[in-house]
């Protein structure tokens, strides 16, 4: 079986509207290895976009999904309730950052944790407004679509988006951006255009993803907070890609002196397996009436079972620590080339959310084609690397914290040898 007999498959059966990253039909993975039909190994510098954390099949995850397959895979638990979703959901309860009583929903994607955060701000406040930054990435269904701050590809030709939510600019030193012109910009909607007694919720990723890795500074978390505590609004941290240690902590917000209301988180939690959730103040969460909340497949046995050995996981393995480790090799590596490559704009991250940002080599706009050069070059020799950012030219690694040291080491030899045979191309 050859990738480019089933990529023809692929063309005639899956609607043109699904991207594609790579050609690579996977075969089998493991930890930070997988390998394609055809027999070519790689090492995974994309995790799923932040997902497998734990690495692809952990032992432990798979062992828990195993033994939960031998009891029951579904009975909804708005139906059949079981013992281990109220665990899992204690369990969040004791982590999610903020020092006050909390509750938790689950479902199955992180758009829905991000859906039912509005619902829930919206019916605990009475209000209908939401702000959101440029750049940020919320999801893909309506809501998630209105809450992302970038039209390429997410809105284009759509229609009109949800209502009642409006962007500002993130803080993106880099391009400008501060912490005072975001909040000026807040102030200036709020004179302008939004009685801020119409808002419901600020949303904000503690480390933007899709929109380029870029860390919000506990300056500006601080500022938000404090705006949301005068005016009655509803803070809700999207840590979808940033939780469950991927940032050195196990939620990016742990990095900051102040907490979100609203937690909405996806992805790491499942260690591969379909899991989402809210967590947040108990009395916000409880404000929706009794099946307003909830879903057919929210929480899901088996994704319930996943999520319990991924914890386990993340503190057995010390994988916060792990994170900052690798993570800071990575920069250093990175920071090592800037003297040779020009075109490197920035390196940045907490923990093992990194990135590198490329310009032209003078410096004056960014450059997308050595970005897609890179990644391409990296993909020939063996290394799946993802981009993203508004303007297509950054790097974001997101290896399996898992990853163990001599596929690192070599995933960094490969990555040093692809910007070379860019900066030649």
């Amino acid at each position: 079986m050859k990738n480019a007999d089933i990529a023809k498959r692929r063309n005639t059966a899956i609607a043109r509207g699904v991207g594609m990253m790579t050609q690579i039909y996977v075969e089998r993975a493991e930890n930070a290895e997988v390998w394609d039909v055809e027999g070519n190994r790689y090492i995974d510098f994309a995790a799923g976009i932040a997902v497998v954390n734990t690495g692809h099949r952990h032992p432990k995850v798979i062992d828990a999904v195993k033994k939960q397959l031998d009891s029951f895979t579904h009975t909804c638990h708005q139906v059949l309730p079981y013992e281990n979703y109220i665990q899992l959901a204690e369990r969040l309860n004791a982590t999610v950052p903020g020092d006050f009583e909390k509750r938790t929903i689950f479902v199955t994607t992180g758009a829905e944790a991000v859906e039912n955060a509005i619902k829930i701000a919206r019916v605990s406040t009475g209000r209908n407004a939401v702000i959101a930054f440029g750049g940020g990435f919320h999801g893909r269904t309506f809501m998630g679509m209105a809450l992302t701050g970038k039209v390429q590809p997410y809105k284009a030709g759509f229609g009109t988006m949800m209502p009642d939510v409006y962007h500002v600019p993130f803080p993106v030193e880099l391009h400008g951006g501060s912490v005072e012109t975001s909040m000026s910009a807040i102030n200036q909607l709020f004179k302008a255009d939004l009685d801020p007694s119409r808002v419901a919720a600020i949303i904000i990723e503690p480390v933007q993803g899709e929109g380029g890795f870029y860390p919000a500074q506990t300056e500006l978390m601080r500022a938000v907070r404090k705006l949301c505590d005068e005016h009655g609004i509803v803070m809700i941290a999207d840590e979808v890609q940033t939780g469950f240690a991927r940032t050195g902590r196990m939620f990016a917000m742990n990095h900051h002196d102040v907490a979100a209301d609203l937690t909405t988180m996806a992805k790491g939690l499942g260690g591969g397996f379909p899991i989402a959730a809210v967590t947040g103040r108990a009395s916000i969460m409880d404000a929706a009436n009794p099946g307003g909340l909830g879903g057919t497949y929210g929480g899901n046995p088996i994704g319930i079972a996943a999520a319990h050995a991924v914890l386990d996981v993340i503190e057995e393995e010390d994988l916060c620590n792990r994170a900052n480790v690798l993570g800071s090799k990575l920069r250093q590596r990175l920071e090592a080339l800037r003297s040779t490559t020009p075109q490197i704009a920035d390196v940045r991250g907490p923990g093992f959310m990194v990135a590198v940002e490329f310009n032209t080599a003078d410096g004056k706009a960014p450059d997308a084609g050595f970005t897609n050069r890179v990644k391409d070059e990296a993909l020939k020799r063996g290394l799946i690397l993802l981009t993203c950012g508004v303007y297509g030219n950054v790097v974001r690694f997101l290896a399996p914290i898992t990853i163990p040291d001599a596929h690192f080491n070599e995933a960094l030899d490969i990555l040093e040898a692809s910007v070379e045979a860019a900066k030649a191309a």
